[in-house]
């Protein structure tokens, strides 16, 4: 699949992010998003600028503490020196593209104490209120790292935020269906991911995926 057929694609399969809102509560209404963690600056500029080309919004999410001198990579891939600062998530946030919590220095929450993970999570979320511009937490999608949580760490977090990404698998379970986000409806968002090597085959099954239920219940 080459860049260009992949986002008409997605933006056909956008289309249904534009729904009225009073169609939300349709269990045949579907919306997918494609989720960009970390803050790695060269790639997250390129990102916005794709989905500029085809008139899209990003979805970009951040580790708050990822520019900061104290900030240790993570494994092999997340390195201080490729993740970019507030500066650049400002100027893509002014540039229309979704800015959202990642975490404090990306730790998996659920292997550390509950207490030390609920601390961290309130200082990545007061980071954001005081250095992206136009953020509140309340309108706030907090993402999990690693997409792992659990039901104390979720249920804390939703009294900071709108809502919060995790495992999809997690949400899954309890649910049977990953259900549309709306009134009175969970605000616990299920994601799958894969990587880091190439997912292309893997994103296009994805989005074929998404398309093919989604034409067949329009």
């Amino acid at each position: 699949m080459n860049r260009r057929s992949f986002n008409q694609k997605l933006a056909l399969g956008s289309l249904a992010m534009g729904l009225d809102p009073s169609l939300t509560l349709n269990p045949k209404t579907h919306i997918l998003t494609l989720s960009f963690d970390d803050g790695f600056k060269k790639s997250f500029y390129k990102i916005a600028q794709i989905h500029e080309d085809f008139g899209l919004r990003a979805c970009l999410n951040v580790i708050a503490a990822g520019h900061l001198p104290g900030f240790k990579a993570v494994g092999q891939y997340i390195l201080p020196e490729l993740l970019g600062n507030f500066d650049d998530w400002n100027i893509l946030k002014q540039r229309g593209h979704e800015i959202m919590p990642h975490s404090w220095t990306h730790l998996d929450k659920t292997k550390i104490p509950v207490e030390d993970a609920k601390e961290l999570i309130i200082k990545c979320l007061d980071y954001f209120e005081t250095h992206l511009e136009g953020y509140r937490s309340s309108h706030a999608v907090y993402n999990f790292p690693f997409n792992a949580s659990n039901e104390e760490l979720d249920q804390f977090t939703l009294t900071r935020v709108k809502a919060i990404r995790t495992g999809g698998w997690m949400v899954l379970k309890e649910n049977q269906v990953n259900p549309v986000p709306g009134p009175n409806q969970t605000r616990r968002l299920g994601c799958w991911s894969k990587g880091p090597e190439n997912i292309d085959q893997w994103v296009e099954m994805q989005v074929n995926t998404f398309l093919s239920g989604w034409m067949a219940d329009t």
